[in-house]
């Protein structure tokens, strides 16, 4: 078992940087999740760790060692890519066994450990198929057996669920969950689906055009966003934004969102104060939205009058996309609500979990006040 550390890793292709100055340590059995858009570098930074692509700059470390010029195959690591990457030719077990003939491995060890990954995968009973013959579920088993039984110090997954649909993507990445506590070896998983990561993660590493913006746990990233894009990345629907302006009223603090106002809390005051008459950017969760009629009691609610614009029934929750003035916003509202589109009606914001970011902090990416 090992960690990995990137040690302020630069990655160019020509003018273009994929990689800005990124340094992260990995500990030991982590799961880390890399996440952010397409483009972002996340798979560029899970290369140049597999030895797959050069570092610019920078040092890339597994355990104490600086494996920058040490050969893909001298690693050891084993990576899941998002294409199964599977011979057609061979049966499951020749596939999960490969990697082993090619080290030498003795033919009973081989098969004692491919037997042994085929069962914690729950697949030994497909080790005699061809790949055509399996279900994209079971093809993507066979892949992560493959890394299994090299018993790597490091697996690195790219996107293994993007080529399975929506209720197989849910299992199996509950089967990697298991996985890794199995194991206890240290995972770092690159995907661009926010719910993949919060779901599997001990820490997230959110980036954007090659920049780190935040590394945390994901409640922390849920709760507590660094800047403007973790908040709209993290949560799903995505936070409400509304541009405004900070006001004082006597001994009232409001946030003055031109078509409506909101109060700020006492107790969170003395926090913006030095930001009073400035322009600022709120934002607010959807599920911090609710209807008056089923709003939890114990929250501190500003009432907002607004109009439906579509609902989203989901079964146990629904969506309004919501209208009032120039501002669309979305509410994550209790399934009992009776609302129709184009109807007028009153919500409320539970301003004890509202943000605000200064954008002259940054104006490309305004940063989170606290």
């Amino acid at each position: 078992m090992a960690s990995v550390t990137y040690d302020h890793v630069w990655k160019k292709f020509g003018d273009v940087i994929a990689l800005n100055d990124l340094s992260i340590q990995v500990a030991d059995k982590e799961f880390l999740v890399l996440v952010g858009p397409s483009g972002c570098g996340k798979t560029t930074a899970l290369r140049c760790l597999a030895g797959l692509e050069e570092v610019t700059e920078g040092d890339v470390l597994i355990g104490d060692q600086v494996v920058n010029d040490v050969a893909p195959k001298d690693r050891d690591i084993a990576m899941v890519f998002q294409s199964y990457a599977l011979y057609p030719h061979m049966s499951v077990f020749d596939n999960m066994a490969f990697g082993l003939k090619l080290r030498k491995v003795p033919k009973d060890e081989i098969k004692t450990k491919v037997e042994e990954a085929a069962k914690i995968l729950g697949i030994e009973q497909l080790l005699d198929r061809k790949p055509r013959e399996l279900s994209g579920g079971q093809r993507q088993r066979v892949a992560v057996g493959r890394a299994i039984v090299r018993e790597p110090k490091v697996f690195l997954f790219d996107e293994p669920l993007s080529n399975l649909d929506a209720k197989l993507r849910v299992q199996t990445r509950a089967q990697i969950s298991k996985l890794h506590k199995r194991l206890q070896t240290t995972f770092i998983y690159v995907t661009h689906d926010q719910t993949e990561a919060m779901t599997m993660a001990t820490r997230i590493a959110v980036l954007n055009k090659g920049v780190l913006q935040q590394l945390d746990t994901p409640q922390q990233l849920y709760d507590l966003p660094a800047n403007l894009f973790v908040a709209g990345f993290i949560g799903s629907p995505a936070m409400n934004f509304f541009d405004g302006k900070l006001v004082k009223e006597g001994d009232d603090m409001f946030v003055d969102l031109t078509s409506f106002k909101v109060r700020v809390p006492k107790e969170r005051q003395d926090v913006y104060e030095y930001l009073a008459g400035q322009e600022v950017i709120f934002g607010i969760r959807p599920e911090d939205i609710h209807n008056p009629e089923f709003a939890p009691p114990s929250i501190i609610a500003e009432s907002v009058e607004c109009k439906v614009d579509v609902t989203e029934l989901m079964g146990n929750e629904i969506f309004l996309y919501l209208m009032h003035g120039e501002h669309n916003f979305v509410a994550r509202v209790d399934p009992r609500t009776r609302v129709t589109m184009g109807e007028d009606i009153k919500v409320v914001f539970n301003m004890a979990n509202f943000h605000i970011f200064d954008p002259k902090a940054n104006p490309d990416n305004p940063v989170a006040v606290r």
